[in-house]
């Protein structure tokens, strides 16, 4: 159990980097989620057509509780069913318009190229705040 903890507990300080890192993952957010859509948009004008996600209801048979039924003079405890909802996500294809989404990779090629400059100058700027050891 202990080297389970432990493992957790380096998994959880290690995810939150140090400050230099930290600054630099801040800095670059906007730029990573620019990338993100570049390749969704990229990869809608290779197939030809984009997923759409959507949601329905279905019902499953769960344990809700139990009853409890005396026979004779046994007192049994069943399972009491009950019919509940959850929500699936399912997605689908759906047509693109090649203009359109064209238009898209070409603002996001523009915005990323702003947002790579930006982020070069945060980069540096986080590393003369933050200067880390040589290890």
């Amino acid at each position: 159990m202990r080297p389970a903890l432990l493992l957790i507990s380096l998994i959880v300080l290690t995810a939150c980097g140090t400050p230099q890192e930290r600054c630099i993952r801040q800095s670059t957010s906007e730029l990573r989620r620019v990338d993100t859509l570049l390749s969704e948009v990229q990869a809608n004008l290779a197939r030809g057509y984009a997923w759409q996600s959507y949601e329905t209801i279905s019902s499953r048979w769960e344990v809700c509780g139990t009853r409890t039924i005396k026979k004779g003079d046994k007192i049994v405890e069943t399972p009491r069913m009950c019919l509940e909802d959850y929500t699936v996500t399912r997605r689908r294809a759906v047509p693109i318009d090649p203009v359109i989404e064209t238009r898209k990779r070409d603002n996001l090629l523009a915005k990323k190229r702003e947002l790579t400059a930006l982020a070069q100058r945060q980069i540096a700027q986080c590393r003369a705040l933050y200067p880390e050891e040589a290890k």
